[in-house]
């Protein structure tokens, strides 16, 4: 029995700090399963991954560490904040999983990977139905999930949205979502019926893996990722992994008639990693270095991206660089063209290649076809038939195969309910660039390469206390307002009316 909280917190931090290590680990082989691990390798290494996941979920299901949990969360005002932050998030954790044993969990775990390893065989065959039995069962994994939690919400939706984003309903997403239709599929169709004729034909002109990898490099150094605590590699699919304090790793895709490709999937996954290597070391001390939730992740990646990356101050930074690593693209493009081509607004099937306009199409598609798999409307095999109706419907495009449709992305083999996030990350990264723009020369730092600048505004006003709030809580603490997916209609609006000049 505990007689403080000095005495629980320790104890809590002791059996973290073992935890902390299996899951380095896991994230170490994880990485090295989505880079450079053998095809025939993968199954195994997924089923190791599984096993030291397991192990550290053990660890939490000691009756002395969940009794000291408990007691810091039942005495939770004597801690300061940030470990009030870390009793409230293990009491979460322990109500989510207290009816999960470890064999339960274990078997979880092994789905998870078979099916990310289903996932990738099936992309490359083009044949959605080698991953559908792998997607039936993460869904049935899931939904048991739910039903074990001791603090379900209304539907299991909300519940596996809260995995990413605490204090996000399925009612709000209805709701912002439905805004975003109204005002952009009629601008959509004003877009394509402009007269404006935007260059695109050096867009597909060859490039090399070298050229590639030394601007993805570049543009790494600019934004102020720091290569002595992070790496890049490339993978099918670009993501970031934070290992840990000081190993923050990004990847990225190479496109040999696509040389813009890689640099916008950097320069988002480098936003990801900024936000790792730039938010205060107590939130490593104090083990809650991972309670900032994905739309804020995303917020970030597709500032520097969209907002920054496609900006006509960060292309005019760019367009020398541009011109030095890949000579035959850019011989005879000017730098208005290049601005132009990185902001064209063309429905294409894939959501990682979407343009800014169109991309938060893409991720209602996929939220509303995740509602249906989870409401039981729709069955497994029907998804391909499903997805491609929307795309049709959406979008005015239908996808040619599976690789280029239903199984482009690999979210779904670990579940559901992380798409909304990039779409929500938009939105709120347009309502803390109305106040950044306000108190700092965003285009003259942008144009000279000033990312100090930036990213201390960054760490100050949006990496500080991401962490010890919920989403809705951090945006209204940065901005003054209530969340709103007003800031990122009106900003769409302006923007691509301007550009073709409707």
């Amino acid at each position: 029995m505990f007689t403080n909280t000095q005495e629980a917190l320790s104890f809590v931090r002791s059996v973290l700090k073992e935890a902390e290590i299996y899951g380095h680990a896991s994230h170490v082989l994880n990485y090295d399963l989505e880079t450079i691990c053998p095809p025939k390798a993968m199954e195994e290494q997924g089923e190791v991954i599984a096993f030291l996941d397991n192990q550290a979920f053990k660890l939490t299901k000691q009756d002395r560490y969940i009794e000291a949990c408990e007691y810091l969360y039942a005495h939770k005002d004597e801690l300061d904040e940030f470990d009030q932050v870390l009793a409230s998030a293990l009491h979460r954790q322990y109500l989510k999983t207290k009816n999960i044993t470890p064999e339960m969990s274990h078997r979880h775990g092994r789905i998870l990977q078979k099916a990310y390893v289903d996932w990738v065989d099936a992309r490359q065959k083009s044949d959605f139905s080698l991953f559908a039995p792998s997607l039936a069962a993460v869904r049935d994994v899931q939904v048991e999930q739910v039903s074990l939690s001791e603090e379900a919400l209304p539907n299991v939706y909300d519940n596996l949205l809260a995995n990413y984003e605490r204090g996000v309903t399925r009612a709000d997403l209805d709701k912002w979502f439905d805004a975003c239709k109204k005002r952009l599929l009629p601008l959509l169709k004003e877009i394509q019926g402009s007269s404006k004729k935007i260059r695109t034909d050096f867009l597909s002109r060859p490039v090399t893996d070298d050229a590639q990898r030394k601007m993805s490099r570049w543009l790494l150094e600019t934004i102020g990722f720091d290569f002595e605590r992070g790496a890049f590699t490339t993978t099918e699919h670009p993501f970031t992994d934070g290992l840990g304090r000081n190993d923050i790793r990004v990847t990225t895709h190479y496109y040999p008639t696509m040389f813009y490709a890689s640099m916008y999937s950097i320069i988002h996954e480098g936003g990801h990693a900024l936000f790792d290597q730039l938010q205060p070391q107590e939130n490593y001390d104090h083990f809650i270095d991972s309670e900032k939730t994905m739309a804020m992740h995303e917020s970030v990646s597709r500032l520097y991206e969209n907002r920054f990356g496609r900006s006509a101050a960060f292309v005019h930074l760019i367009y020398p660089k541009v011109k030095e690593i890949f000579p035959e693209v850019m011989a005879d493009v000017s730098e208005r063209e290049l601005y132009e081509a990185l902001n064209l607004v063309e429905p294409t099937l894939i959501r990682t290649e979407a343009d800014e306009f169109t991309y938060t199409i893409h991720i209602i598609i996929r939220y509303e076809i995740e509602k249906m798999i989870l409401d039981g409307t729709i069955s497994i095999e029907e998804l391909p038939a499903i997805w491609n109706q929307k795309y049709q419907e959406y979008l005015g495009i239908t996808p040619d195969c599976d690789r280029n449709g239903i199984l482009q992305d690999v979210h779904w083999s670990f579940g559901f309910g992380y798409f909304p996030t990039y779409a929500l990350g938009n939105m709120f990264n347009a309502m803390y660039m109305n106040r950044l723009t306000k108190e700092i020369d965003l285009d003259a730092a942008l144009a000279s390469g000033d990312f100090a600048t930036i990213n201390g505004w960054m760490k100050d006003h949006v990496f500080k206390r991401a962490d010890r709030l919920s989403s809705k809580e951090w945006i209204r603490e940065i901005t003054g307002r209530d969340f709103t997916p007003d800031d990122y209609l009106d900003y769409l609006e302006k923007k691509y009316r301007e550009l073709y000049e409707l």
